[in-house]
């Protein structure tokens, strides 16, 4: 059996399989950090554009869920969207 980990949960797939397929397969819809709405962690277009469904390994740099083929004991972790981050209070950024 070929399975990654969403958190706690273990998510089975088939070999060739992105891991989003995977996590929709197994009824997984919200890749947000937390279960509070708004959410923002979706798998939206499916193919890299809108990176609604980054997601994490470890400390490796983040990655489309829909893109990235899943791979037997992968630990993932999602990612909150830069759109969806709060915006640094006091900056002085000059446009």
């Amino acid at each position: 059996m070929n399975i990654f980990f969403w958190g706690d949960l273990q998510v089975e797939f088939v070999p060739g399989e992105t891991i989003a397929a995977a996590m929709l397969r197994s009824g997984v819809r919200d890749l947000t950090p937390d279960a509070d709405p708004p959410a923002y962690g979706r798998v939206f277009c499916g193919i890299g554009a809108c990176q609604a469904c980054l997601v994490r390994q470890g400390l490796e740099a983040a990655f489309e869920a829909c893109l990235t083929l899943a791979s037997d004991g992968m630990r993932l972790t999602p990612v909150l969207p830069l759109a969806a981050a709060p915006a640094s209070q006091g900056s002085n950024v000059n446009v």
